[in-house]
């Protein structure tokens, strides 16, 4: 990995993944067709708060009209297939591997991400993701939110913090890559909060095993998420008028803060939010995902700072 720096002050996954390949590679967004267990009751019902209908995957489809759309715009890129719609290890083991193996036949495709919750990773389920880890580029993406477990009852997460801090340490141990998945802007949350867990899940991990100690001292991967008030989700009827950031400056300022606290082997998988316009409620100004990337990148360079600038 290169050094950043003011020059390049980012370790983002676009940026490793071409270092790594030597070409361009891309994220197909999938719906496999998944539930949830803090949908269909075994867990919960109606999901996380602020999760739409679709699971947080609303512009996910399936592979070869996605391959047909991105071919003209990248010809020679290479593909990730990221299972992305509400939780992807969560049914019969036969069927997920039936699932990943069609996913990794199509032409292009290099890898495989895999979207789920902390709690849907048993003992058959890890050693299923390991047999993928051994055969193709592999991460698993936990949807962690908060370390604050009072947050964490209010958005209805249904799980503690120590079920996250055990599929961690499973999957690190099997030589797994981990992004965990963070949301700004929660209710009640303190800008305070919301750095306090990035520095929790950006700390060293144990090196328990040879696998383990293959990967990096931390977890693989980080997203950012500004949480997006859309139509459909319950906070919609519990915070109709919930705005979680006034302004786009607002939080750009908070993310840069948080990148500075990053380590810089850890990669950049996101730094802002995505909801259709026709479903998003608040932040209005959210769907400008350029514009606010633009300003990210803006305030590095004006501040003069970098990803893990203060460690």
């Amino acid at each position: 990995m290169r050094e950043l720096s003011t020059e390049h002050p980012i370790n983002s996954i676009g940026s490793y993944l071409k270092e790594k390949t030597g070409g361009k590679v891309v994220k197909l967004s999938i719906d496999g067709g998944f539930t949830c267990p803090n949908r269909d009751g075994s867990k919960g019902t109606g999901g996380c708060i602020f999760c739409s209908a679709a699971g947080s995957g609303d512009l996910a489809s399936d592979i070869p009209s996605q391959i047909r759309l991105l071919s003209d715009k990248w010809p020679k890129a290479s593909y990730i297939a990221y299972f992305q719609s509400h939780t992807n290890t969560y049914a019969p083991v036969e069927r997920l591997r039936r699932q990943y193996s069609e996913s990794l036949a199509h032409p292009g495709v290099i890898g495989l991400a895999i979207a789920t919750r902390p709690d849907c990773l048993s003992e058959e389920i890890l050693d299923l993701l390991q047999e993928f880890n051994q055969r193709t580029f592999l991460w698993v993406e936990l949807g962690l939110q908060t370390i604050h477990e009072d947050t964490a009852v209010l958005i209805n997460r249904c799980y503690s913090l120590s079920v996250y801090d055990k599929a961690v340490s499973d999957l690190h141990s099997r030589g797994i890559r981990v992004v965990t998945h963070l949301i700004f802007g929660l209710p009640g949350e303190s800008r305070k909060q919301m750095l306090e867990s990035v520095r929790y899940v950006c700390r060293d991990l144990p090196q328990e095993s040879d696998r383990a100690a293959s990967l990096t001292r931390h977890i693989f991967g980080i997203k950012l998420h500004m949480l997006n008030l859309v139509k459909g989700s319950q906070m919609a009827t519990l915070y109709p008028n919930y705005v979680p950031f006034a302004s786009i400056e607002e939080y750009v300022d908070l993310v840069v803060d948080a990148l500075e606290i990053i380590p810089p082997d850890i990669t950049i998988h996101r730094m802002s939010g995505d909801a259709p316009r026709p479903t998003l409620i608040a932040p209005e100004w959210s769907y400008k995902k350029r514009t606010i990337l633009n300003s990210i990148h803006k305030s590095l360079r004006d501040k003069k700072t970098w990803q893990g600038a203060r460690l």
